[in-house]
């Protein structure tokens, strides 16, 4: 199992990660938001802005205070 990090001591599976996006647009907003009502949502931002979104196979729904494009970067490393 590989692990990619994601920011201040946190690490996701990089077999279940699905897509990572920003989290500007309404879409991704709505994802979050239905993902906090399922209580499938994992905030590892740590009290800092949300800059990646990463969605998994479960369809569980990690933030992270990473650029989206750093986090695809360290997914790509492995």
């Amino acid at each position: 199992m590989n692990l990619v990090n994601i920011g201040y001591g946190n690490a996701v599976s990089a077999d279940k990660v699905i897509a990572i996006v920003a989290p500007s647009s309404a879409p991704i907003k709505r994802i979050i938001q239905d993902a906090r009502d399922a209580n499938k949502l994992v905030d590892a931002t740590y009290g800092r802005k949300t800059r990646a979104v990463i969605i998994t196979e479960s369809n569980h729904v990690v933030l992270s205070a990473l650029q989206a494009e750093t986090v695809a970067n360290r997914l790509g490393d492995d």
